[in-house]
């Protein structure tokens, strides 16, 4: 790892892989089973996505930290994310970096199959002239959030998981420097699914479902 790349450290918040407690709005569509396997599909595909970044990487779980599953302890630092709602875990995951004197945090989740290594290198490299750098969902959400240090109001008065946490987010941040990336596809509900081949399958027992 570079000198540079030292001070970056990524956040990626996860929720343990159990039937029934993931991806509860897609399993809606496509059923728990599949919405299970659809996440344990997104989860590798995440890992394999920030395994290229050259920076120090922390997974969140949301309920319990697990030793030898996806993330290899050679790569990756773990813990248990710690607050009553999504704010409150980030808040808490980024002052505990910032505390460990890292000088740029970027935070994402693990249900995006459209993020690519370069959206993180973008990420860490704009926060080299702005203060943040945030990643649009087409839901009106974000699925990636970057700071040089920390701002509170981002992680407060939010609906998390509706269509008004971006804009929300971007009046918070409206008095510093932001970098904005490219907008992504969240995967949230069955047609979410649909401009990708891999999850074709899913589609089509829906369709022959209905």
């Amino acid at each position: 790892m570079s000198t540079e790349n030292k001070n970056n450290l990524l956040l990626i918040f996860t929720r343990n892989p159990e039937l029934g407690k993931v991806k509860t709005r897609l399993a809606k569509g496509v059923g728990q089973e599949n919405a299970l396997t659809i996440y344990k599909e997104l989860l590798q595909h995440t890992h394999d996505v920030v395994i290229q970044n050259d920076c120090t990487k922390r997974v969140g779980y949301s309920v319990k930290v697990r030793e030898q599953d996806l993330w290899e302890e050679s790569f990756f630092e773990k813990f248990q994310q710690q607050g009553d709602d999504l704010g409150q875990r980030m808040e808490h995951a980024f002052t505990e970096g910032f505390s460990d004197n890292y000088k740029k945090i970027v935070i994402i989740g693990s249900d995006l199959y459209d993020l690519q290594p370069h959206h993180l290198k973008e990420a860490f490299d704009a926060l080299t002239t702005h203060d943040t750098v945030i990643g649009p969902a087409k839901d009106g959400g974000y699925y990636l959030l970057g700071m040089r240090f920390l701002i509170t109001d981002v992680f407060k008065n939010k609906e998390w998981g509706g269509d008004t946490v971006l804009e929300n987010t971007l009046k918070d941040l409206s008095s510093y420097t932001i970098h904005t990336l490219e907008e992504l596809n969240d995967i949230d509900f069955a047609e979410d699914l649909t401009p990708y081949p891999e999850f074709a399958n899913y589609i089509n027992q829906l369709k022959l479902q209905t």
